[in-house]
């Protein structure tokens, strides 16, 4: 019997070629294919983990048609050269395996390859023009702006032959479906974008002029790859971008492109210009609306009811996904983060336990080792990483098991509990309090927290599935472990909160902000947060719209903070001023707390020595964390010292992510 997800599991044939359900892995780049753009078997092993769970169709990011002139990424694949087919099998041969179509998102993306990554001669686009990036990127390297070259016809006729011999490599190396990526601001949406597109020739002009060149690429992968090979394009539904092209636009520019591909998949955005700010739009964060651009999907099929639309971003689950597909909002849906978080995630639905599914906390860590560059990686799922040494994701069992002791019952110590039970070992877990999460309980305490939240949820599912020993309201002292003579131990006893050494830090209207939010303390009217890091301005942001009156104080000042956040929180910094803004929230920057009274708060600005006073009734702190490297170092000699391992925050306090996969290796090696 199949499962209640008909929507999503149902097939469908284009074009003769048979996709056995509606679920797509939306374009990774995993920084796994050689310094020359070939594919590797590490390429194909990072990729088999998805191919293995169940979707439909893989796609592999920014793979260039000729990386002498498109060139963003460290480790992309180079389409170039028919020295790219016989590594390309291996990967179409790999998800044949599991009845899943191998594809790529070619691109070229014009002038956003740096003078200095490419050469001034060969940054080509429609027109030419100096864009907001290469403005910031001469002034970084201290020389002047250089403008991209506009397009000859002959360059043209020259770069469409090469997005159709990239596409006729990909169907001779065994691929029946191509995604040509015509939006985020790439060459394509250069040509059919007024913002970069200036042309008075036939190239130019009307929405019809523009559509010409994509249209070409089109019809030359048409005749070099024939009637049985799917074309996919990739646009912006809303390039969002003041003088871009907006979504009626792209309903009309579907007009004279319809007719010459069979799938339209909607985006949003650009990402290769105007120094990330429209980021956002296509790789969303945790702040943000889930399902976020299904409704250009949407619009665009009610325009375009004949055609085949794949809808992405922050689609989470496939519940997301049924009901996307059952109300007819799009035709495909297509994932990376959620499926990076789980693989499975198909499997688990067909097989109804959806409850299964490893939730996806969109925080982004994945995306940040692109420009490192390392490969792939991701907070919650560890085995993104390794799964170029342990193929088809599969924890290897341990030569000799082993009776292990985990301390910590936060993600840090489910991680290593979950990991060690799968080699085989006989493990204990011990939490000193009755809640399993650690800090990630704080963490989901704002309503806003969804994927948090979901996370939390996840963790506890584990430990309550899990075969290990778990005791709950136990403190592991060193009395107790070296009593129980373990084999091996991994602490993970986490981090607490840092509250200054200042008058009045003792009162008891003073508390940990994320105390406050979980109601462990009593909170007033009058609110002051000391800290805007992404702990404090969460809470500014929670007790805001509960209706308090809410004021955040910070040392740093506001480019120190902003970096500062950038680094703890990735994508989401850039998400806070303008939610701070919105909920009125007043962020003080440049001023040191002193003093705690009762009514008020005393701060001074070092840089002028005056001293400002806040009123308040209540104090949150939220100036970062430390790791509690006593407790975890008083365990150290509670089993043999080479097999005792302290991970998480308890050795460097970090995010979830350090702490999963910090867990993940040590039990990995026990």
């Amino acid at each position: 019997m199949g499962s209640k997800y008909k929507h999503v599991f149902e097939p469908i044939r284009i074009r003769g070629v048979d996709f056995k359900n509606r679920v797509v892995l939306a374009p990774p780049s995993p920084n796994l294919a050689s310094e020359d753009g070939l594919v590797t078997k590490d390429f194909v092993n990072f990729f088999r983990i998805f191919a293995r769970g169940g979707v439909s169709t893989l796609y592999v990011g920014n793979s260039s048609i000729d990386i002498t002139e498109c060139k963003d990424e460290a480790y992309q694949l180079n389409l170039i050269s028919d020295r790219s087919i016989l590594p390309l099998t291996w990967y179409a041969d790999m998800c044949k395996e599991y009845g899943c179509h191998a594809s790529l998102e070619i691109n070229h993306n014009g002038e956003n390859s740096a003078p200095e990554e490419v050469g001034a001669e060969n940054r080509f686009s429609s027109s030419s023009f100096i864009s907001v990036t290469e403005r910031t990127r001469a002034k970084r390297l201290g020389r002047e702006p250089i403008p991209c070259i506009e397009m000859s016809h002959a360059k043209i006729r020259e770069t469409v032959l090469k997005y159709a011999k990239a596409a006729e490599r990909m169907k001779r190396a065994g691929m029946d479906i191509v995604l040509v990526h015509g939006g985020h601001g790439n060459l394509i949406s250069q040509f059919t974008s007024p913002l970069y597109n200036k042309r008075t020739d036939e190239y130019g002009g009307t929405i019809e002029k523009r559509a010409r060149f994509a249209i070409e690429v089109c019809e030359a992968i048409r005749e070099r790859c024939g009637e049985n090979f799917v074309i996919e394009m990739r646009m912006s539904g809303d390039e969002i971008a003041e003088g871009g092209m907006h979504i009626d636009e792209t309903i009309e520019l579907l007009n004279y492109i319809k007719p010459h591909i069979d799938i339209a998949h909607i985006s949003a955005g650009i990402h290769s210009d105007f120094n990330m700010a429209y980021y956002r739009n296509w790789c969303q964060n945790y702040m943000m609306e889930r399902g976020f651009n299904v409704h250009f999907a949407e619009k665009i099929k009610k325009a375009h009811p004949d055609l085949l639309v794949t809808t992405v971003g922050s689609i989470t689950s496939l519940d997301m996904a049924e009901e996307i597909i059952g109300s007819g909002k799009a035709d495909f849906v297509a994932m990376m983060r959620p499926l990076l978080a789980d693989p499975d995630m198909p499997r688990k639905y067909a097989m109804d336990m959806p409850e299964e599914r490893r939730p996806c906390l969109r925080c982004d860590a994945c995306t940040g080792h692109l420009m490192i560059p390392k490969p792939q990686f991701c907070a919650v799922n560890p085995m993104a990483f390794w799964s170029r040494d342990l193929v088809d994701g599969q924890v290897p069992k341990a030569p000799v098991k082993k009776r292990v002791a985990v301390i910590g019952g936060g993600p840090a110590g489910i991680t290593a509990m979950s990991t060690l039970v799968d080699r085989g070992h006989d493990v204990t877990l011990y939490e000193k309090t009755d809640k399993l999460g650690g800090n990630v309980i704080g963490g989901a305490a704002p309503p806003f927290k969804i994927d948090c939240q979901d996370y939390l949820k996840w963790l506890e599912l584990q430990v309550e599935r899990s075969p290990a020993k778990v005791l709950m309201n136990t403190e592991a002292t060193k009395e107790l472990l070296e009593k129980e003579k373990y084999d091996a131990l991994i602490i993970a006893v986490g981090a607490e909160p840092i509250m200054p050494n200042l008058p009045g830090m003792d009162k008891p209207h003073v508390s940990w902000a994320p105390d406050a939010e979980m109601g462990k303390t009593k909170v007033g009217d009058k609110i002051v947060i000391i800290g805007a890091g992404s702990v404090g301005l969460e809470a500014a942001i929670d007790f805001e719209r509960a209706g308090k009156d809410v004021t955040v104080i910070e040392l740093l000042d506001r480019d120190g903070a902003m970096m500062s956040l950038m680094r703890s929180a990735r994508s989401v910094a850039r998400e806070f001023p303008s939610i701070l803004q919105a909920e009125k929230v007043p962020v003080h920057y440049g001023l040191r707390l002193t003093e705690i009274l009762d009514d008020k708060i005393i701060c001074v600005n070092d840089a002028t020595g005056y001293e400002v006073t806040f009123d308040a009734d209540t104090v949150l702190i939220a100036v970062g964390m430390k790791p509690l490297r006593d407790m975890a170092e008083s365990m150290r000699r509670c089993a043999p010292e080479t097999e005792v391992r302290i991970v998480g925050d308890a050795e460097e306090v970090g995010t979830i992510s350090t702490a999963v996969n910090t867990a993940f290796k040590a039990a990995l090696h026990i």
